[in-house]
């Protein structure tokens, strides 16, 4: 059980989880697409990004770049850049490659890549290195009060 799995049972949302051996370094999400056998497109990688002392979640498909112009504005920030992955681990409580939108130490805004919108299923982390979650997006967007844009670039 970890952070992200007690939010979810505390919240009853219903969510299926996946296990897979993890041993990248970096590019987490690529790893968890394919050991999973999942198409890219239904993979999303956590990233942190901020403005001054406002910190925001960005949910995306792991086979996109995040786009910190259209992700600053959609947030309400003057601009945005990207938090570095010990601040990260810090504000989540959680290891890079294994930050979940879900259950953080301190609560952020939280922008999921429109991209999610036309899926039945996504995946994000579980809350540690080789866990995933998945549930339709629309139940992600609600529980985590998101809000959707088009934040995304292709790699």
């Amino acid at each position: 059980m970890t952070p992200a799995t007690k939010f979810l049972d505390k919240n009853g949302i219903s969510y299926k989880t996946y296990k897979y051996e993890c041993d990248a370094k970096s590019d987490f999400g690529h790893m968890a697409a394919t050991k999973l056998g999942k198409d890219q497109n239904e993979v999303f990688k956590t990233l942190l990004i901020h403005h001054e002392k406002t910190y925001v979640t960005a949910v995306i498909p792991v086979n996109c770049n995040l786009n910190l112009k259209r992700a600053a504005k959609l947030a309400g920030l003057k601009n945005a850049e990207m938090v570095k992955p010990a601040d990260a681990e810090r504000l989540t409580g959680y290891v890079c490659g294994g930050i979940s939108p879900f259950g953080q130490k301190k609560r952020t805004l939280t922008l999921v890549s429109d991209r999610a919108l036309s899926l039945a299923e996504m995946l994000v982390s579980g809350g540690q290195r080789g866990f995933s979650v998945g549930l339709p997006p629309d139940v992600l967007i609600k529980a985590l009060e998101a809000k959707t844009g088009d934040i995304t670039d292709d790699q």
